[in-house]
């Protein structure tokens, strides 16, 4: 027993010293890489150029390649002692199918940022909170080229040599716990060729991404690529080219106070007897009653969007559970809350189309952040509609049917409630402010909206949209320019 014990002592030991070997190993070369790289005394970098995006998680069929944008103009501005990051980006839809919600014609600018544990976009000259950008955001500042050396070296990466297609590498592995994994590939010339990190993703778990740099240049002792291409979930996100960059420029990312106190909000509005719509941020769902359970259409976002949603639910009608969560369409920004109603037990009701793609995203680990469905272990339950689906009991009948034609998604979904005549819909048609004129040309995804409703011959008297506000259908026929059915 004594020598069993012993020995188990020694193995220990060669284990530990193998362990710090490895670590004390490691620091050369990542100090190399730094020194190659001129990350040591870089406090912060802003650079900028153009070329090819994609919007992830928009994607026009689900397993497809995400919709293309055409970036005129990216500028990243990243403070590192800060962990603060800043992109302005002037782009414009690059192929007609898919998501996002960007015009099909003029190009569109953005204004994003990420200070901390904060993410914020600056709309009509004021912030908006934006936490489920949390996670990726924060990703792409530390996997930037010397970002990535000074967060490898901040979290002990392990370093070993590899080779890749005839290449040798020193692969400097590391995890910034609750936030990402990576792996930074450098060059016998110190440089980083190639990150393999995973993130945290609402819909899918755990997600790969995978970022090149080449055509290195120096600035002023900097090397830096001039040309980034990045895939994520599998598929291409990014083809940039570098065109300026300066190394220490001035970068002050200052909190938003509104951002830094938002929490999220739940607003619920009675629409109809048994009938209720919940509001209060970027995304809406609605809770139905029926004789013996509840409805919810659509859970948004992530976790701490959608378990407050589900909670607030629960406490309407209380003793009734939520059986089944409908899901508009797959685009993670309406499906982000799904992996919550799983773990709340409801079935999900979702075009044919998304079962398969859905399953396999749920079944994927989510070991970096744990969220409601990762703890539960639970298993998804679906029940799927090609064209149509109606669910009826002595309360009151909920029809589901098919968008036809749709150039947002393939598989999309609206809700109809024959008795109260209300439409349940998703980014098909998002009112506008009151008085606001009507768009020129029409919005097409208006217009096809108008047309579903003809093709199905829908008595529709108010629209309940999954963003905005409700409002008379009037309002939808008069922003296409047409005069609603009598």
């Amino acid at each position: 027993m004594q020598s069993n014990a012993m020995h188990k002592g020694l193995l220990l030991s060669f284990a530990a010293l193998f362990a710090v070997s490895a670590v004390s190993a490691a620091d050369p070369a990542l100090d190399r890489a730094a020194a190659a790289m001129g990350a040591a005394g870089l406090k912060s970098i802003r650079y900028s150029g153009d070329g090819v995006g994609y919007t992830f998680g928009q994607a026009y069929e689900p397993g497809r390649p995400w919709p293309k944008i055409n970036v005129r103009s990216f500028v990243r501005a990243v403070n590192y002692e800060t962990g603060s990051m800043r992109d302005e980006i002037l782009f414009a839809r690059g192929e007609g199918l898919g998501g996002g919600g960007y015009p099909h014609v003029a190009a569109q600018r953005n204004e994003q940022y990420v200070s901390g544990d904060f993410a914020w976009n600056q709309v009509a000259n004021a912030p908006a909170p934006g936490p489920r950008f949390v996670a990726d955001r924060v990703h792409q500042l530390w996997i930037t080229p010397q970002g990535v050396i000074k967060a490898a070296i901040k979290n002990n990466a392990t370093v070993q040599q590899v080779t890749r297609d005839g290449k040798s590498y020193a692969a400097a592995s590391f995890m910034d716990p609750g936030r990402f994994k990576a792996v930074a590939f450098i060059r016998a010339d110190g440089l980083v060729e190639r990150v393999e990190s995973r993130f945290p993703d609402p819909v899918l778990g755990d997600t790969a991404a995978v970022t090149t740099y080449s055509d290195y240049r120096d600035y002023g002792g900097v090397k830096f690529p001039t040309r980034i291409t990045q895939s994520q979930g599998g598929f291409p996100v990014l083809d940039l080219t570098v065109r300026e960059v300066e190394p220490n420029a001035a970068v002050d990312i200052q909190l938003p106070d509104a951002v830094k106190a938002s929490t999220e909000r739940i607003t619920v509005d009675k629409v109809a007897d048994g009938v209720w719509f919940i509001a209060g941020g970027s995304h809406n769902s609605v809770a139905i009653e029926m004789k013996d359970y509840m409805i919810l259409v659509e859970t948004p976002l992530n976790d701490g969007r959608s378990v407050p949603v589900i909670a607030q639910v629960k406490q309407l009608v209380p003793g009734k559970t939520i059986r089944y969560v409908i899901n508009s369409h797959v685009h993670f920004d309406h499906s982000g809350g799904l992996r919550a109603a799983v773990a709340e037990g409801a079935t999900i009701i979702t075009h044919a189309r998304n079962k398969p793609y859905f399953e396999q995203a749920f079944a994927n680990a989510n070991t970096i952040k744990p969220d409601q469905l990762a703890k539960s272990g639970k298993k998804a339950r679906f029940r799927t509609v090609d064209e149509k689906l109606v669910l009826r009991d002595s309360t009151r009948t909920v029809e589901l049917y098919h968008v036809d034609d749709s150039h947002h998604t393939d598989n999309f979904l609206m809700v109809y409630l024959p008795k109260e005549r209300l439409l349940i819909e998703a980014d098909s048609f998002t009112p506008l402010p009151p008085n606001a004129p009507a768009p020129a040309p029409p919005n097409p995804l208006q217009v096809n909206l108008v047309d579903n409703l003809a093709r199905l011959k829908m008595p529709v008297d108010r629209i309940l949209p999954l963003h905005g506000r409700v409002v008379p259908v009037t309002d939808l026929y008069v922003s296409v320019g047409q005069t609603p059915p009598k």
